[in-house]
């Protein structure tokens, strides 16, 4: 039998053939290791970090853009903020705030609520730009819930344009390289209409929308993690009583849109006296919070941005 490339750092869409529901499997190896290589993150706040990152991946491909997507988390707990966002073409980056004496003094403790325990209370937010062209949509919501998969549930259960459930994981091998992962099932239309409030539904439609989430359910955190399983075996073997269908996935890569002009750009919009007052040892540094790039301006550079 030939050999076959086990993909990486892919968004898997599928759809089950008796057109219950459609869904994506993300899988974040390399591209998720990049993005935590930027900082010194502890365990606790790399792990909702991976998640963070693989969340963004799965509930981008609800809202049809082209342009960027953003998640954050903020909250008033050890880790401040957590943020991640992905570009239509597959650009994905993200970063935490967070304060390392009280994220230490939790132990292990964080591990039996992620959401409570590091984010406290707070909000979580989906934002999608497309530019001026269009207009920007921005969903809200609590952090409600022991996990980033139960305040996603959250957004689903208070958004009347989506019905679907989200499983995340992550965790770091024996190699020390951090992975994540997730799946995510959407219900759809039945026979392509969309049910207004109040209308009845259809039992063996419900049902079998019933199934195809206790299906995913089962699947385990070793198989959504596994860099050796291939993404269309842990999905038939989800799903193969009611038949899957895979379409082409969609690549992710750790990418940071920074760039000395933006930098500039972001200078030139605070007064001069005020950027003075950052200087260390005669330069201003801005530091990239996403890759950790810096930018050093000297006083040469800064009469050019200013004075150019």
């Amino acid at each position: 039998m030939e050999n076959r490339v086990i993909p990486d750092d892919i968004v898997q869409p599928f759809q089950l053939e008796n057109a219950v529901a459609r869904g994506r499997l993300v899988r974040l190896g390399p591209a998720a290791q990049e993005i935590l290589n930027a900082h010194e993150y502890p365990d606790p706040v790399a792990s909702i970090l991976a998640e963070t990152l693989a969340l963004a991946a799965l509930v981008a491909g609800i809202f049809k853009f082209d342009g960027l997507f953003s998640l954050q988390a903020k909250g008033d707990g050890p880790v401040g903020i957590v943020v991640a966002d992905l570009t239509s073409d597959g650009a994905l980056r993200g970063f935490a705030q967070f304060r390392a004496d009280e994220v230490g003094a939790l132990g292990d403790k964080w591990r039996d609520g992620p959401v409570p325990h590091l984010l406290g209370g707070g909000y979580l937010s989906f934002t999608v730009d497309q530019g001026a062209e269009a207009d920007r949509y921005q969903g809200i919501v609590e952090l409600t819930g022991a996990t980033l998969a139960d305040c996603a549930h959250n957004y689903f259960h208070q958004s009347d344009q989506f019905d679907g459930v989200v499983k995340l994981t992550s965790g770091r091998g024996d190699d020390g390289v951090w992975r994540s992962g997730g799946l995510l099932v959407q219900k759809m239309p039945p026979e392509g209409m969309v049910l207004q409030s109040g209308d009845a539904a259809d039992e063996d439609f419900e049902e079998a929308w019933r199934r195809a989430v206790v299906l995913m359910s089962s699947s385990r955190d070793d198989e959504l993690l596994n860099a050796g399983l291939h993404p269309h075996d842990l999905l038939f073997r989800l799903f193969h009583e009611d038949g899957v269908r895979v379409f082409d996935p969609d690549g992710l890569e750790m990418r940071c849109r920074c760039s000395a002009e933006r930098v500039e750009n972001m200078l030139k919009s605070f007064p001069r006296a005020e950027i003075e007052t950052l200087k260390i040892d005669d330069d201003v540094v801005v530091s990239c919070e996403f890759c950790g790039r810096d930018y050093t301006f000297s006083e040469k550079e800064l009469n050019r941005v200013y004075d150019g």
